[in-house]
């Protein structure tokens, strides 16, 4: 009876605050009471690039999307981030704004490389990490999630390696991973996924003997970000990809045409073995047609979680930064969809097209820090303000709420 009481109480709190929203004109008036109000786009202040790519390995382009920025003290950071190709991850320790240390990552099939900086171990050959998601675990040791990319071995999967140290990390299983991208080789199942993905058969099946099929649970698209929770379990949000007939108004086909983007949440008691899958937010009636959620970030605070949606316009092809909120990660609000909460720059600057948040703010000395990729180009490549670049960002408040 408890349970019910708390549905319908959920139900009539976000019913109102979609009814408030509904009726405002701007997010100057007060939605409703008893949620809490970010602070307004004005209150960042933009610090401008503090990475770009310039170490041969970098390529052209260099990405925090979904990691974490993690403060040292003393005003020195370590921002995991992903670049170049063939893909690879690296971290930055340093003062933001000034000189910064960069890491790559050492890759190897056995042990990982006592002698580097920064190692991964039991990787297998040509499989390249990117989107470095990292968690210092409440027992004291090291997390790191990563998709995993092996064209040649048709592999694309979310793998987890462990550490002591923080440093050298060990993948746990490369042929168990967490979740599964829907090209993965050892995704085989045919038909419509939990998530709403229908898959046809493939022309040829490429998963090793030795290899478990992919649970039609745990196939997704990528963009993924994870968490520990209080209680020592984990919370994970995945973008997916959600299948819609043809003749469907969302079908772009500047884009993936007959699929859209949103958000589910899968959930773990040791951060390895994921189930129990929600859809979380997804474009509704009051959204344009051409929404679609390509992640979604989240910070943890006394109020509740904090969301940074990833609200993608497909015909403009533009990248933007949306707030929400959740009392529990389940339930989402979404008072203010129509502004950005940190804006795009002008054109020519290095975030005109896009803005790709980090996996979660942070707090330290007095302000709050979020550190993102920015883009001068549209998703799909066809556009850009000058060459086409991807640089890591920053931009500050004094609070994340309006009081």
């Amino acid at each position: 009876m408890k349970s019910v009481l708390s549905a319908i109480l959920i139900l009539i709190m976000l019913t109102g605050f979609f009814g408030g929203y509904a009726a405002e004109k701007s997010d100057s008036q007060n939605p409703v009471i008893g949620f809490p109000r970010p602070c307004s786009p004005d209150s960042w202040i933009k610090q401008g690039i503090v990475l770009e790519p310039n170490q041969p390995w970098e390529g052209e382009d260099i990405q925090n999307f979904t990691s974490p920025a993690e403060p040292l003290g003393d005003g020195r950071w370590r921002i995991w981030y992903g670049s170049g190709s063939p893909m690879s991850i690296a971290v930055a320790e340093g003062i933001p704004g000034g000189k910064m240390t960069k890491y790559q990552v050492a890759l190897s099939k056995g042990k990982p490389a006592s002698g580097a900086p920064f190692a991964i171990g039991n990787l297998l050959e040509e499989w390249r990490p990117t989107q470095p998601v990292h968690i210092k675990l409440k027992d004291g040791g090291h997390r790191l999630y990563f998709w995993a990319h092996s064209p040649k071995h048709h592999v694309l999967r979310y793998l987890a390696a462990d550490s002591s140290d923080g440093r050298h990390y060990r993948v746990i299983d490369p042929n168990r991973p967490c979740i599964y991208h829907f090209l993965d080789r050892a995704v085989e199942f045919v038909g419509t996924t939990p998530s709403g993905l229908t898959l046809t058969a493939k022309p040829e099946s490429y998963r090793l003997k030795d290899e478990l099929a992919a649970s039609p649970e745990l196939i997704t698209n990528d963009a993924t970000t994870v968490y520990q929770l209080p209680d020592g379990s984990f919370e994970m949000y995945t973008a997916t990809m959600l299948s819609i007939k043809q003749g469907d108004p969302r079908w772009a086909n500047n884009d993936c045409p007959g699929l859209i983007r949103v958000i589910d949440r899968l959930v773990s008691k040791e951060g390895l073995h994921w189930s129990g899958r929600q859809r979380v937010l997804q474009p509704d009636a009051n959204d344009p047609i051409d929404l679609q959620f390509y992640y979604l970030c989240v910070t943890y605070t006394p109020q509740g979680r904090v969301g940074m949606l990833g609200h993608y316009r497909v015909k403009a092809q533009t990248q933007d930064l949306e707030w929400c909120f959740s009392p529990d990660g389940v339930n989402w609000i979404r008072p203010f969809r129509n502004r950005a909460w940190l804006e795009r720059g002008w054109p020519g600057e290095s975030d005109s097209y896009g803005i790709y948040a980090g996996a979660s703010l942070a707090f330290d000395s007095g302000r709050w820090w979020l550190f993102y990729t920015g883009v001068n180009s549209s998703h799909n490549g066809k556009y850009s303000y000058g060459p086409p670049h991807s640089v890591i960002m920053l931009a500050t408040t004094n609070s994340i709420f309006q009081h």
